[in-house]
């Protein structure tokens, strides 16, 4: 018997996997509070004057935008005779080594205020608190400002002190401004030391710091600054913003650009306004004219533009003279040189004009014309007693005209092309021989190029009186020329040779003795009614000349008219040609030319062959001239008598017209009508040997017991004037398509069917013709 083997015991263990999830619990969560612990904020106190605007746990630490901390707590802060509020923030690890004695608090929130609007992102995440770090010892208790603090003189950039009388509207941050442009804003300002002075603390951004130099000027821009006396009234303003807000200005004299760099240490004075800044250039003008000159407000003008002021007036002992101190912009150094001119403008009245009309608003002023460019430069000059002549060399066209008379003209009295003006008269005298009187014309720069050898000038002063039957023709120029007398010219040939550079011209009488070009005709008319000397000679609308003289004939048989074609003369006057006189015509059956009830009659004309020989006498026609043949297709109808129709009648198939009646005449025999007409190209295929014409002048009347009365008229148009119609019948009572030159009989009336034929026929267009 096998023996069984013996089990050996073995202890049990008392380990399990477990308790493998309580330990890995137990060093997460140990980890966590570690790192809690490790990364915990760092609370301070913060003393706030008020609560408002502060939440427990919604508003934030801010600093360049990130957020660094937040509200834990708000308490009362009962310590010190001061009262507040004291917000315990919990700040992040990281803002630790930044809250130190020196750094500041304040809390952001909506401002408007005349310097600007302030904290607007506020309206969005709401209020929040602002810091700015600074130096010192480590700190946890700090006191919060009531505003934001000024910019930091760390900041790159050019911070300078201005001295100034009284602060105006400037306020923390306005703006300071360079030939209108923001370079900068005011940062603080405070009482000087003396007391008697401010300080303005001033901000110019780096990239602008070199437009300030040693010499700068700067002046008070704030508001609108206004300047009223008998001389004018002034407004002055940098910009919108500096209306509202303030703002500085500043600028450098032109003649100081050698200005070395600003020493920031060395304040600046900040002046009343520009003229008090006297940013200019100063000059001495010696006046024996100085009526209605004021110290500080008188302009200095140059082309309609301020280009500075007077600044003092000193007069002689004598009162004779006076000397006046100018400050000019420093863009006019240039032409502060010898042969500058210097005038004093005054309102004036003549016959030549009025001058000087914009000083009975401003008062009087002190123009000034510059002197030639590279002369030597000069501070102090002597004025003219009246504005001086155009010099030879000014840009533009110098002219001379010659005359008999001078008339009413007068220096200043203008040239006019157009009825615009475009020069004026500079002077006259008398020629050598003193036969003739030479005056001088300055024609501007702009309008030299509309003179040439082929111009024609005249004088323009006064009214031209012409009339006749057909009315009277005032003309004038201008209303200058009316009262100080003027200059007009014309120019027939754009494109020939400009001439010297001072010309010399003829000034005609008038307009009519200058432009006197062209071809001269005599035509003979049986009756001048209506004409007279002046009436327009016309070809399709265009003027192309006009009636000179009206007499009889040596036999007293017809009227001569004497015209000038001034234009196409060349053509209009040669064999061939047809004039006749186009006078209203006024009736029932023909109503045309009424454009001549208020212009009066015309004289038309139809030119000759361009290669026919050269005539100058002509005999004037009735009435106008048949039209030449029209193109389409020509056919004759008969008719037993002429009714009410007459050449120009229209044509019609189905009301529409289709072509016109060109002519009539009697037959060889005498017993019948042929009247011409003509169908228009597209229309033509509608004519075939089937085809019917009726007249349709007037309308048709029957009447009958059982059908009653019955009118018929073919259109408005040929119940007044007359007419004729026609129709074409379908398949093979068509026909074959009308020839030109045939003859068709000319019916009465139509008959019933006729108005029901309604065949398909193509037009000449290819367009098929519309379906019924």
């Amino acid at each position: 018997m096998n023996e069984l083997p013996v089990a050996r015991a073995r202890p049990a263990s008392t380990w399990s996997a477990i308790w493998v999830l309580p330990l890995i619990a137990l060093l997460i969560g140990g980890w966590l509070a570690w790192q809690a612990y490790s990364e915990r904020g760092v609370n301070i106190r913060v003393r706030f004057e008020t609560g408002e605007g502060i939440e427990v746990g919604k508003t934030q630490v801010v600093y360049k935008g990130m957020s660094i901390g937040e509200v834990s707590a708000l308490d009362l802060d009962d310590e010190g005779e001061r009262r507040g509020v004291v917000a315990t923030l919990e700040m992040n690890k990281d803002a630790q080594d930044y809250l130190r004695e020196q750094t500041r608090f304040w809390l952001v929130k909506p401002s408007i205020t005349l310097a600007g609007i302030t904290g607007l992102e506020t309206l969005v995440s709401g209020n929040y608190i602002a810091v700015s770090p600074g130096g010192g010892e480590p700190a946890r208790e700090f006191s919060a400002l009531a505003q934001e603090p000024p910019l930091s003189d760390l900041n790159p950039g050019l911070h300078l002190t201005l001295k100034a009388d009284r602060l105006g509207s400037l306020n923390r941050g306005s703006p300071v401004y360079y030939k209108q442009i923001q370079v900068g804003q005011v940062k603080n300002y405070e009482l000087g030391a003396d007391q008697r002075t401010i300080e303005v603390k001033v901000y110019i951004e780096p990239e602008y710091a070199s437009l300030v130099r040693k010499h700068t000027r700067f002046w008070n821009a704030s508001g609108i600054s206004i300047d009223a006396g008998l001389s004018g009234v002034k407004v002055h303003a940098e910009s919108l913003a500096s209306i509202v807000a303030g703002g500085i200005s500043f600028a450098t004299p032109e003649h100081r650009k050698d200005s070395p760099p600003t020493d920031p240490s060395i304040p600046f004075r900040l002046y009343e306004d520009f003229e008090a800044a006297q940013a200019g250039i100063r000059i001495t003008v010696h006046l024996t004219e100085f009526q209605g000159l004021q110290a500080g407000r008188t302009p200095v003008m140059y082309k309609g533009m301020q280009v500075g002021v007077l600044k003092t007036l000193t007069v002689s002992p004598d009162l004779n003279e006076a000397t006046a101190g100018l400050t000019l912009d420093p863009l006019m150094e240039d032409s502060l040189v010898e042969g500058t001119d210097f005038w004093v403008v005054t309102p004036s009245i003549s016959l030549a004009g009025i001058t000087g009309l914009e000083a009975l608003v401003k008062g009087n002023y002190i123009a000034i014309r510059p002197g030639e460019p590279g002369a030597e430069p000069a501070r102090e000059f002597t004025a003219r007693l009246k504005a001086p002549p155009l010099d030879i060399r000014a840009p533009g066209k110098h002219l001379v005209l010659f005359a008999d008379a001078l008339g009413s003209l007068d220096v200043g009295s203008p040239v006019l092309h157009r009825q615009v003006k475009v020069g004026s008269v500079q002077s006259y005298q008398f020629s050598r021989d003193q036969q003739k009187v030479m005056i001088g014309v300055h024609i501007e720069p702009a309008y030299e190029d509309l003179v040439n050898s082929s111009t024609r000038f005249w004088n323009a002063s006064g009214i031209t009186l012409s009339g006749g039957l057909s009315g009277i023709e005032v003309r004038s120029e201008s209303l200058q020329s009316l009262l100080a007398g003027g200059i007009a010219f014309e120019t027939p040939d754009p494109d020939a040779a400009e001439g010297e550079r001072i010309s010399r011209f003829t000034l005609h009488d008038d307009r009519a003795s200058a432009l006197r070009v062209g071809e001269q005709v005599r035509i003979e008319v049986e009756q001048a009614d209506g004409l007279a000397p002046g009436t327009v000679i016309r070809y399709r609308g265009v003027e192309v000349g006009r009636i000179e003289t009206i007499s009889l004939s040596d036999d007293f048989e017809t009227v001569v008219l004497t015209a000038q074609i001034t234009e196409a003369g060349e053509v209009i006057a040669r064999d061939g040609a047809a004039f006749w006189i186009v006078r209203p015509e006024l009736g029932l059956l023909r109503t045309a030319n009424l454009g001549t009830l208020v212009t009066g009659p015309y004289v038309e004309v139809r030119p000759g062959e361009r290669h026919a020989a050269p005539r100058h006498d002509f005999v004037a026609l009735e009435r106008a001239p048949a039209a030449p043949e029209a193109e389409g297709l020509h056919l004759v109808l008969s008719a037993a008598r002429l009714g009410s129709i007459k050449p120009g009648n229209p044509v019609t198939y189905r009301e529409v017209t289709v072509g016109r009646v060109v002519s009539y005449a009697l037959g060889p025999t005498g017993d019948r009508v042929l009247i011409r007409i003509v169908i228009e190209p597209r229309y033509a295929p509608l004519v075939h040997t089937g085809s019917r014409f009726w007249e349709t002048s007037g309308f048709g009347f029957d009447f009958g017991l059982l059908e009653g009365a019955k009118i018929r008229t073919d259109s408005l148009e040929s119940l007044i004037e007359g007419g004729v119609a026609f129709a074409t019948p379908e398949a093979e009572a068509m026909g074959h398509s009308a020839r030109p030159g045939q003859t068709f009989a000319l019916f009465t009336e139509p008959r019933e069917e006729w108005l029901d034929w309604a065949p398909k026929i193509t037009l000449a267009s290819d367009q098929p013709a519309d379906a019924d």
